[in-house]
């Protein structure tokens, strides 16, 4: 298992059920009898996806009176965006500077009319 956050978070989301997990909590803590409801898996099952998820820092248990509640960690998310928005940043510079040499290119180019004048 990969060992930076980074790493441990994009591989536990590469999992649907994980994903969906992470998408029904960002509404709602749940427990994992909850959790479980919707898919055709066991408990353990879910648990072993919680488990997954709680290494990688997205999900925390609590304890409230008798119910062990899921929580989201949203705070990871952020992380999560520093690391795409540096390489969407990257990229959209690399457009930018493609528009230009394009635009340059054009710039450059004769008009075809203008070599058949009357």
């Amino acid at each position: 298992m990969p060992q930076d956050q980074l790493s441990r978070v994009f591989s536990a989301l590469a999992d649907p059920t994980r994903r969906d997990m992470v998408a029904r909590l960002a509404a709602t803590d749940a427990t994992v009898g909850e959790l479980a409801a919707p898919y055709d898996i066991s408990l353990q099952a879910v648990s072993r996806h919680l488990r997954v998820l709680g290494d990688a820092g997205l999900v925390t248990r609590t304890r409230q009176a008798q119910r062990r509640p899921v929580h989201l960690e949203a705070e990871v998310f952020d992380l999560m965006t520093k690391w795409l928005e540096r390489y969407r940043r990257e990229a959209d510079e690399r457009y930018r500077r493609l528009d230009a040499v394009l635009g340059e290119m054009d710039d450059a180019t004769p008009d075809p009319q203008e070599d058949h004048a009357p």
